[in-house]
C-alpha cells in the first residue's frame, strides 16, 4: 500500500478547495451579472466592459504568479496555487461587490429574514 506524505495531501486538498471555491463563486457572479443585465438588480453601466476586460488581466496575473513561483524554485503545488490566487481574488471581489449592490437595492426583501 502506498503511503502519502501529509504535506502533499494537504496541498492537493488546498488546490481542490481553492478550485471549487472559484467555481462556485464564478457561478454566483454570472447569476448576479445576468440578473443585472435583465434589469432585476441594479448594475453599474460599465459592468459589461469590466466583465470582458477582467479575463485577460486575471490570466496575465496568473501567468506572472506562476513564473515567479517557478523562478523562486517552488514546488508544483505552490505554482498551481500561485496561478489560482489572482482568479480567486478577482472572483471573490466580484461576489462581494455584486452582492453588496443587490442587498443595497433591497432585491432580497422578499426573502424571509432569519
Amino acid at each position: 500500500m502506498q503511503r502519502y506524505d501529509p504535506k502533499t495531501l494537504r496541498s492537493a486538498l488546498l488546490i481542490w478547495q481553492r478550485s471549487s471555491q472559484i467555481a462556485w463563486q464564478a457561478q454566483l457572479v454570472v447569476a448576479l451579472r445576468l440578473a443585472g443585465m435583465a434589469g432585476a438588480l441594479p448594475q453599474d453601466p460599465t459592468e459589461a466592459c469590466s466583465m470582458v476586460w477582467e479575463k485577460p488581466q486575471a490570466a496575465s496575473d496568473a501567468l506572472i504568479g506562476m513564473w515567479l513561483a517557478v523562478a523562486h524554485g517552488q514546488s508544483a503545488d505552490k505554482v498551481v496555487l500561485a496561478a489560482l490566487r489572482p482568479y480567486h481574488r478577482r472572483v471573490h471581489a466580484n461576489v462581494t461587490r455584486l452582492s453588496r449592490l443587490s442587498r443595497a437595492s433591497g432585491a432580497d426583501s422578499s426573502m424571509p429574514r432569519r
